[in-house]
């Protein structure tokens, strides 16, 4: 099937569709843009996307493309890793409306699914009952369960609940053309729904119209089909055909399950739950090596363990909490009560032959390691070193009692041709997961590329093993199955796919006649040299290419529920667009790169519309496993995107705001009294790109610096270096929140500390760089380096998180070349990381009150809340803060058109947590955004947690004072 289209057969298909469906068609720049890639090598532009309303929508859809001879891709979260859910045809969302739990029987234990359902959505609803969804893919909080269908994907619990194939009861299953079938698991009946429309179950073959050649082409080949199949718990590769075996009930839904959406559209499932045990226990076993790990795995299968996972220690950066080794075992065990399972984990841990091991059953500790193993998806694509790692084979699987050879065989094979990779994976079910340094960007680099898969692809094999254990074959591995089936079984997979889909139009390459594992790669259409970029990118060697394609497309970023305490993506859950989400980002920014979907590089309007509604929140450069840091390749874009053109007014406004503050001091009780003049005030929002729905802040009467000045005088003398400390007078606490800093003084004097100020003028530039005026960024910067005299090098306490993240990262990286700028970096710390260093043996007021409130997004995501959770709890403040993004983001709410996505930002933890405290809770935020956005949606006053020290201090002095003016005292 052709993959050229003219422009006009281009606008006919999508007028078609357009009249067809109810749903949206896009066969714009954006759309296509966000498609061309999943999270593997592979990277193919489609023409257009459908996102189907409902299975009707998806029938019209097929029978569209059929009669135009252009191929379909379903597709879900995008979280493939093989490249099969990429391609040059018409893609189908099936995400943003066919996202339905339908129905869920508790009885039956059976749940109505449309294809879109999160996985995590699916759990959450069956928890109330007792029961899960046995498979969990480390992507369970965005793959949806038409991919896990799809891909017949397992996760870490396999060796409890089994794949996805194993817990599908019934599948409805629209064909390219449109015509649908329902497959029902075989010895089973169809539990009553009272859903129509459906056609009637079958059980059998000759049930089923439409699959004309099924039934003779397994009763041709029952020995082939009995005996060319591996036989070990995770063989994903190829088509399932010996599910269609008599003895084995004839089974369709299963043999569809892993079919990669090369023989029709899932568009409803009826999946099996599974009892879920109501407390969990995690044994944590060490060993001197994975070898090792491996080779004890299989022997603790016959407790009955839920988990049997497995990593070496090339992939835990920081193994802080695990016990001493060079690999582990997470074992994880159920039982009714925590004692129950704790028992069944200490048992495990008494059995193994591990060197050392722990059994955590706090869920947050689990919680907490856990993390690791399903992150590792994204930190495996860096090396120690920090260079790249790449999937492509990211998930064989051999026998489990073979596993320990096959790992030394592998690490001999990576070895011999000059790689390297950490695998992790599912110990106890053989499979493993590698991401592998190929330079995949240089003909070499491809060849040497192609090479170790044919090796490894046999070697594999030699091993009695599948290429594919867990994520499909996809491009990466179709090409290699001969090796692994052999030529006679793979020609029935051809004939299988031919039944079901003679025109070759479900997501064709795939599977069958497939693609070249070296076609089509992402890397092809990027720039050779390195762009010409403003900062220094020291984690991508200043190549800007290389830091746009650290997004591999795990997704992390579209996650739809609040992200605990966690920032990213806060845009995302806002809107539900993927063009909204870091990845979406990224991917059109790599598209930009490219030339082909996106023309008209920096001046992309596609681009700049996405960044648009980015907060800039610096969630995703902690959040995303991979470090993306999208707040910097925004400012970058916008750099380029404006430079030699007019700006939109709040660059001009809010982007120049220190200026615009210092000369405007002189006049804060004048403008303060226009502000209030509701005209006045509307026509300069109108004017400065304001949202209308704001309030313009107050200006103060008295800026902190002028405060500071009279507080201490003319005379004051400092003793020694050790009691001066610098405090530096951010804009925001200067001229808008100066009692902040007033807060901070006093703190700091009642730890024995004098505050001392940087020459004069001082700025670290953040809302220059927010809005992407690198060049006037720099100059301050500069202007800045030069102005802080003898107290560069010496600690430097910012109480505004953005100013203090913006001077730890921003400042060095556009300055890259100079020593100062890494020199005034080192020293920044938050008051409480000051106070921790500096003054650890002071004690801080015993407060005794609950807190609610909001962790500054750029304080987690660059300096961390550490030192600060310590501080609270020294001072006796209880609770914990919201994650999340308050909304607000600096400039970003105050935008003329953001005042929705901000308003729905504040909604998702910040202003619930509020609402929910309890009486004579205080409100806490550091960041002056956060504590105004507090003010302005949920009408409380907010304090900086220098604020709240200080009074308390004040409180004690008072109660101090008071014990001593009585009779007693005399």
């Amino acid at each position: 099937m052709a993959a050229h289209h003219e422009p006009t057969e281009r606008t006919a298909l999508a007028q078609a569709l357009s009249t067809a469906v109810r749903g949206e068609v896009d066969f714009g720049p954006t759309a296509r843009a966000l498609t061309t890639m999943d999270a593997s090598n592979y990277r193919r532009v489609p023409l257009g996307v459908v996102t189907p309303r409902d299975a009707d929508d998806v029938a019209s859809a097929l029978a569209v493309c059929r009669g135009h001879a252009v191929p379909v891709v379903p597709r879900g979260g995008g979280t493939s890793i093989a490249g099969q859910a990429t391609g040059t045809g018409v893609v189908l969302d099936l995400t943003r409306h066919m996202g339905k739990i339908v129905e869920l029987d508790a009885e039956s234990r059976t749940a109505v699914v449309q294809p879109g359902v999160i996985l995590d959505d699916l759990r959450t609803a069956a928890a109330p009952h007792g029961l899960t969804f046995g498979p969990d893919p480390a992507t369970h909080s965005r793959c949806t369960l038409g991919g896990m269908i799809g891909n017949n994907s397992c996760g870490a619990h396999s060796v409890a609940w089994g794949t996805t194939a194993d817990n599908v009861h019934a599948l409805t299953v629209a064909r390219y053309g449109g015509d649908t079938l329902r497959l029902v698991r075989a010895g089973e009946t169809e539990p009553a729904t009272g859903r129509t429309g459906l056609t009637e179950p079958a059980t059998g073959l000759t049930g089923l119209t439409g699959l004309a050649g099924l039934a003779e082409l397994v009763g041709e080949n029952l020995a082939l089909l009995r005996t060319g199949f591996p036989e070990l718990p995770r063989r994903i590769s190829g088509y399932a055909l010996d599910a269609l075996l008599p003895e084995r009930g004839t089974d369709l839904a299963r043999a569809f399950c892993g079919s990669e959406g090369t023989l029709g559209v899932v568009t409803e499932a009826t999946v099996r739950l599974v009892e879920a045990p109501a407390a969990r226990a995690l044994a944590v076993l060490a060993y001197a090596d994975e070898s090792a790990a491996a080779e004890a795995a299989p022997g603790l299968l016959p407790h009955h363990p839920l988990t049997v996972e497995g990593m070496a220690a090339d992939l835990v950066r920081e193994p802080a909490g695990l016990p001493r080794g060079g690999a582990w075992l997470f074992v994880e065990t159920g039982g009714a009560t925590s004692a129950e399972a704790r028992a069944h984990a200490e048992r495990i841990l008494r059995a193994a032959d591990a060197r050392a091991g722990m059994v955590v059953t706090d869920p947050a500790g689990q919680r907490a390691l856990w993390r690791i193993r399903e992150d590792a998806a994204g930190t495996a694509t860096r090396m120690p070193d920090g260079t790249e790692a790449w999937p492509g084979w990211e998930d064989c699987a051999v026998p489990p009692t073979r596993l320990g050879p096959y790992l030394r065989d592998f690490r001999a094979l990576l070895a011999a041709h000059g790689l390297r990779g950490t695998p992790y994976g599912h110990f106890g079910e053989g499979c493993i997961h590698v991401r592998i340094d190929f330079d995949l960007s240089a003909p070499e680099g491809v060849a040497r590329f192609r090479r170790f898969s044919e090796e490894l692809a046999d070697l594999v094999v030699a091993h009695g093993g599948s290429l594919s254990g867990e994520h499909g074959d996809g491009q990466a591995r179709a090409e290699l199955l001969p090796r692994m089936y052999g030529d006679e079984l793979v020609a029935l997979f051809s004939r299988f796919k031919n039944i079901w889909d003679p025109y070759n139009g479900m997501n064709p390459g795939i599977l069958t006649h497939p693609a070249r594992l070296d076609e089509n790669l992402r890397f092809e259409v990027l720039p050779k040299r390195p762009v010409d970029v403003t900062f220094g990118y020291p984690h991508d060697g200043g190549d800007f290419s290389a830091a746009v394609r650290r997004c591999v497309g795990v997704a992390k970023c579209r996650t739809t529920k609040p992200p605990g305490a966690g920032v990213m993506c806060p845009s995302y859950r806002a809107t539900g667009e993927e063009a909204h989400s870091t990845r979406g980002r990224a991917r059109l920014l790599h598209e930009m790169l490219a030339g082909e979907v996106i023309t008209d590089g920096w001046r992309s309007t596609e681009v700049r519309n996405a960044l648009d509604l980015c907060l800039s929140c610096k969630g995703c450069r902690s959040d995303c496993p991979v470090g993306v840091d999208m707040a910097t390749y925004k400012a970058e874009f916008l750099h380029h995107h404006y430079r030699g053109r007019l700006r939109p007014a709040a660059h001009y406004t809010m982007g120049r705001l220190p200026a615009w503050l210092r000369a405007a001091a002189p006049f804060a009780p004048a403008l303060n009294a226009l502000a209030r003049v509701r005209p006045l005030a509307a026509l300069a929002k109108r004017l400065a790109g304001i949202a209308p729905e704001r309030t313009l802040p107050v200006l103060a009467r008295e800026t902190f610096t002028r405060w500071l000045g009279r507080h201490q005088g003319k005379g004051t003398v400092i003793l020694s270096s050790d009691q001066a400390v610098t405090l530096w007078p951010d804009t925001f606490t200067n001229h808008l929140s100066p009692e902040v800093g007033r807060a901070a003084v006093r703190v700091l004097e009642a730890a024995g500390r004098t505050a001392l100020l940087p020459g004069r003028g001082v700025c670290c530039g953040l809302t220059y760089v927010s809005t992407g005026q690198l060049d006037k960024a720099r100059k301050v910067m500069r202007r800045t380096l030069d102005r802080m005299g003898d107290c560069l090098g010496e600690p430097l306490v910012v109480l505004e998180p953005s100013c203090a993240a913006t001077l730890r990262t921003d400042l060095p990286e556009l300055l890259p070349g100079d020593p100062h700028a890494a020199e005034l970096a080192r020293s920044v710390r938050t008051l409480a990381q000051y106070l921790e260093e500096y003054a650890p043996d002071w004690q801080p007021p015993h407060l005794d009150r609950p807190v609610a409130g909001q962790t500054h997004c750029h304080q987690h995501a660059v300096l961390g809340d550490a030192a600060d959770h310590r501080l609270r709890e020294r001072a006796g403040l209880t609770g914990e803060l919201s994650g999340g993004c308050c909304g607000l983001a600096g400039n970003f709410g105050f935008e003329r058109g953001h005042w929705a996505v901000s308003a729905a930002c504040a909604e998702e933890q910040l202003l619930p947590s509020v609402r929910a405290s309890e009486p004579g809770t205080a409100f806490l935020a550091d960041g002056f955004s956060c504590r105004t956005q507090l003010e302005q949606l949920g009408g409380v006053r907010a304090r900086h947690l220098a604020e709240l020290l200080a009074e308390g201090l004040e409180e004690d002095l008072m109660e101090g004072a008071g014990e001593g003016s009585g009779p007693a005292a005399e």
